[in-house]
């Protein structure tokens, strides 16, 4: 498989049937529609298949390669120009470096790593990564990893994307073709990944897994979602309605920028593991639209559509509002609201940002929002956060927002170019906010003198309104990317780890030497002080996730709950998915207190009428508060035995003075279900012995004794007695030794 190693930003020119891939900044926008109108009625599509996986930690690695080919671009045109072009928002105060306490980091997926070889034969990276429970998962083009977010160890990987759809079928497990997002659902504690698989005009589909529980290497059940059209540059959000979909569509037949497209899909049943459709919207006149992605375990108020936006021209941004009806096939999508910004202009589309010791610039992507498109409810009222880069002085800086959307009105509560008079270019950025409304900003940072690096800056709620904090260093890069290898990330990850919701986890690339196609990956978290106490929680283990039993047969699972953050809760187990009319079970103890670990026995109990076969089901570990922490188990049921019996006999050898007595122990078992008699013989006696059982039969197994007596005559020797036990249909037999002496 040959891989195409230029991968680069613009539209592309399709030859023949050739396939469209990267990250295009968009054309065929002549029309004047920049504010984005939707195109015709919703598509309500069910999704071409569904399955749920094994477990993936038993799932072979496949090796990480793409299976996209790539093709020339040309740059797309401008954005819309406001009249005003200065920004008069450019950061004009100094802000001491933020109050954070910068915890876990850990080198990514890329070169150098010291935990795994890995070679890189792409670019960009399209680096995304979230925290969960207990583990911190990293997907960039075209492999993941799973991490333990305590120690940054590897737990599994790098594995290329279509590894999580083997056996699956399709495009989703014969192609690995990138554009990867990784989330987590904290209101379910479920991980969702997705990447595109773009074969050809025809077999366009989008693939999409959600873990069963919050163990990222157990089983996944696992969607494929077509499309008519090329569904570049796809980004994800989690809704409570909803997981929602953007993409830039590319016309199959001439490669031209088509439309920009939203969709539902439907998450109560893609949790569950049934078929699940999508809703899908077209805007024509926009591109590159983010849907809004929650922070934290606290809803939108019930009814909040899902907001969607995009940069409307360089003085404004548009919003849209989507709430999808899945039981009707229906949806309401509203909009463009234009949101008045301060006028900015663009960073370029393409390349502009010097490195050191090299002609090479790289890419910024000035012409779209940068995910995520953060969604926090704080209670008092409703955030969203967003930013872009933009042309600052000489050089370049992050414009970021905070939208006020309270009630579902949306205004501009914060904005600010963050650029501080260094002359260095920041760009890439990634944006989130704490439950204590701290807010957290990580970008790249490169210049004439700066090697590409990885920085962060942020501010509390009580520092002066539209400011960052002077920015901090997360990694320092010690290479430039040469050789006209402009590509430089495609996007970044920030967000909130789930436990205690202050914690921020941001992903982005780095060189470690310089070259083209070395690039390496950092993952670093940090939090303020100001954040508040650390919610306790607790974490839940099985093991083992797997056991095999035979029909009729019983089996135990170890249970273990470990407090955390002081937690001092006490809560319940219980179980789902199992087949009730063939099985039931028993915690003991029932229940589990924060007073310290606590460890049960879960034990399972089969009717002999349970079918054989593999029945994954959840153990549940839920406090009185309503904290829960799931496992996936499977519990494997054998093919029943046939009807049958063994013999057996001891001592394996007997030794007796002629002329003496002794005896053997003969015992019959039976296994499934048989119930005939077993006559009992014995062959193989020498002149001289005699030989007599008692009982001469049993039924339903159980043990006799076999008598030998032998007389003075009886000849000197060892000598093989077989034992045989005759049943109507069946016959068994043992061997045992005789030795006269």
């Amino acid at each position: 498989m040959s891989v195409n190693r230029r991968l680069s930003v613009g539209v592309v020119s399709l030859v023949a049937a050739a396939l469209v891939v990267g990250s295009p900044v968009l054309e065929g926008r002549a029309e004047t529609q920049d504010q984005g109108q939707a195109v015709g009625r919703p598509e309500w599509v069910p999704a071409v298949r569904h399955d749920t996986s094994g477990p993936l930690r038993e799932m072979p690695a496949r090796p990480g390669v793409s299976s996209r080919d790539d093709f020339n671009v040309r740059p797309g045109p401008p954005l819309p120009r406001a009249t005003a072009q200065a920004d008069t928002t450019t950061q004009s105060i100094t802000v001491a470096p933020m109050a954070a306490s910068t915890g876990v980091g850990f080198d990514g997926i890329g070169e150098g790593n010291p935990q795994f070889s890995y070679s890189v034969n792409y670019a960009p990276t399209d680096t995304t990564g979230e925290a969960g429970l207990t583990q911190y998962v990293q997907w960039v083009n075209p492999s993941f990893a799973i991490f333990d977010k305590a120690t940054g160890n590897r737990i599994y990987g790098p594995a290329a994307g279509n590894t999580i759809w083997t056996g699956f079928g399709g495009e989703c497990e014969s192609r690995n073709d990138g554009d990867p997002i990784v989330q987590f659902d904290q209101l379910a504690n479920r991980w969702v990944m997705t990447q595109f698989a773009v074969r050809g005009a025809g077999a366009y589909r989008q693939c999409v897994a959600i873990s069963k529980t919050e163990d990222a290497t157990g089983e996944w059940h696992r969607y494929e979602f077509a499309y008519t059209n090329f569904p570049d540059y796809p980004k994800l959000s989690v809704w409570p309605d909803a997981y929602y979909v953007t993409f830039n569509m590319f016309s199959a037949t001439t490669g031209r920028f088509a439309a920009t497209r939203v969709c539902a899909y439907d998450r109560d049943r893609m949790i569950q593991g049934l078929p699940a459709t999508q809703i899908c919207h077209e805007v024509t006149g926009s591109h590159s639209l983010l849907a809004s992605d929650l922070e934290g375990a606290t809803p939108p108020p019930a009814g909040t559509p899902n907001y969607v936006m995009n940069l409307r021209t360089t003085g404004s941004l548009n919003l849209w509002r989507f709430t999808p009806d899945f039981s009707n096939g229906t949806s309401t999508f509203t909009g463009p609201q234009a949101i008045s910004v301060t006028a900015f202009s663009p960073a370029c589309s393409s390349s502009c940002v010097p490195q050191p010791s090299t002609s090479t610039q790289l890419d910024a992507l000035g012409d779209r929002l940068m995910y995520r498109l953060s969604y926090r409810n704080l209670g008092t009222r409703e955030a969203l956060l967003v930013n872009h880069s933009v042309v600052a002085g000489a050089a370049m800086g992050v414009r970021w927002y905070e939208l006020d959307v309270t009630g579902g009105a949306a205004s501009v509560r914060q904005q600010a170019t963050y650029a501080p008079n260094d002359g260095q270019y920041r760009w890439m950025g990634s944006i989130a906010m704490d439950k204590a409304g701290n807010i957290a900003l990580g970008y790249s940072i490169s210049s004439a003198s700066t090697r590409p690096s990885i920085r962060f800056a942020g501010r509390e709620v009580n520092d002066p309104p539209n400011t960052l904090s002077t920015d901090q260093n997360m990694w320092d890069g010690a290479g430039s990317q040469t050789n006209g290898l402009s590509r430089w990330g495609d996007y970044s990850t920030m967000a909130l780890d789930p436990v205690d919701d202050c914690t921020f986890w941001f992903t982005s690339e780095y060189l470690k030497t310089s070259g083209s196609f070395n690039w390496s990956t950092r993952v670093g978290s940090f939090k303020f002080p100001s954040c508040g106490p650390v919610d306790p929680t607790f974490s839940f283990a099985v093991s083992p996730s797997s056991r095999t039993v035979a029909p009729g047969q019983s089996t135990t699972f170890d249970l273990t709950v470990s407090p955390q953050n002081g937690y001092q809760g006490a809560g319940s187990f219980s179980a789902s998915g199992l087949p009730g009319a063939t099985t039931s079970y028993v915690f003991s103890p029932t229940g589990f207190s924060g007073a310290g670990q606590t460890t049960s026995v879960m034990t399972v109990n089969t009717d002999a009428s349970i079918a054989p076969g593999t029945y994954p089901f959840v153990i549940d570990a839920t406090d009185a508060g309503g904290l829960r922490r799931s496992f996936n188990a499977t519990l494997v049921v054998s093919s029943p035995a046939a009807p049958d019996f063994t013999i057996s006999a001891t001592p394996g050898q007997l030794v007796l003075k002629r002329g003496r007595s002794g005896s053997y122990t003969v015992t019959v078992s039976t296994a499934g279900g048989f119930g005939e008699a077993v006559t009992l013989s014995v062959s193989g006696a020498p002149t001289g012995v005699t030989t007599a059982f008692d009982p001469g039969s049993l039924t339903n197994g159980g043990s006799a004794s076999l008598s030998i007596s032998t007389t003075g005559q009886a000849p000197k020797g060892t000598f093989a007695l077989t034992i045989t036990g005759t049943a109507a249909t069946l016959s068994r037999s043992t061997t045992v030794n005789l030795k006269l002496n």
